[in-house]
């Protein structure tokens, strides 16, 4: 009769066991994300501290010769400037729209599903008909909204090439296009809230709006602050509307961070310093998302 295996044993035969099928099944995506995401990142890396460029020449190792260009570059800093200026104004009317949108619709409109789906819809179109949708409508003569101007007697705007303008008109797009997100993410919050709240707060007497700041504004504070920072990260990364829109115009008034490196990458063949100034937004985009959280950790305290 054989011996029984010592516990040790048996222990490391089980983890075995359950570890092997484990990971035979994480590696096709362990392989596709060492492939797609931690070689770039790593190549972007070195690529940075390098004078890499889409000419002929072999690049050579320059150290943090990038990065201290980068920081002293004020172009860069006026792309930064935008980008954050963007996020402001596009953060809060995308909360705020998002969560009155949800509202209105929780509350039991008549044909709930075609608000639903007029709201969400254009989430699902891609950026470019939704850029020219918009470059339609913002045209000086024949665009809607001049015309609407026109109708009430007032002189026509130039959305896209006025630098006093032209922000707002890119706010007011991506208000547009990316607002459904958040709506559907508010109307699955408010589904959660429980009725027995609701029908205790009728009971004492609570109006409408006293329900609204009592009840459901302090029940959809997590999913608020969930949406707040999802918001700024990808106001943040923005680039495609802008590029197709104003292509950073006018005179660069609207040139995201992004598009910056792209013009510095890909028109002025610096690929290095473009990779540099990648890892300066990378690194700031960091510091503000640990302070965001921070913040909401001493908030939870």
């Amino acid at each position: 009769m054989s011996s029984p295996l010592p516990p040790s044993r048996t222990g490391t035969l089980t983890a075995r066991r359950i570890l092997s099928p484990g990971l035979l099944f994480a590696l096709p995506f362990l392989i596709l994300f060492a492939l797609f995401m931690v070689w770039p990142l790593v190549q972007g890396l070195w690529m940075s501290l390098t004078d890499t460029s889409l000419s002929a020449h072999a690049p050579s190792f320059v150290g943090l010769d990038n990065f201290s260009e980068a920081l002293r570059d004020a172009e860069m800093w006026r792309a930064l400037g935008h980008t954050v200026w963007f996020t402001v104004l596009s953060t809060v009317p995308l909360v705020v729209v998002a969560l009155s949108m949800a509202l209105l619709v929780h509350t039991g409109l008549p044909g709930q599903w075609v608000w639903r789906l007029a709201f969400f819809a254009p989430y699902l179109l891609p950026v470019g008909v939704v850029s020219l949708l918009w470059v339609w409508l913002f045209q000086g003569d024949l665009g809607l909204y001049n015309q609407l101007l026109n109708a009430m007697g007032l002189d026509s705007v130039a959305w896209l090439s006025d630098k006093s303008v032209a922000m707002w008109a890119i706010v007011l797009t991506t208000l547009w296009w990316t607002v459904g997100f958040n709506f559907l993410l508010y109307l699955a919050a408010l589904q959660s809230v429980p009725d027995h709240l609701y029908e205790a707060a009728a009971i004492d007497g609570a109006g409408a709006w006293r329900r609204l700041f009592s009840i459901t504004l302090p029940q959809l504070s997590r999913i608020t602050v969930v949406v707040t920072v999802l918001q700024i990260l990808a106001s943040l990364k923005v680039f495609d509307q802008i590029y197709l829109l104003t292509k950073g115009g006018p005179d660069n008034s609207t040139r995201p961070v992004i598009e910056y490196m792209y013009d510095v990458g890909f028109t002025g063949y610096r690929l290095g310093y473009a990779s540099a100034i990648s890892y300066v937004f990378f690194a700031l985009v960091i510091l503000a998302s640990a302070a965001q959280y921070a913040a909401l950790r001493r908030r939870e305290k």
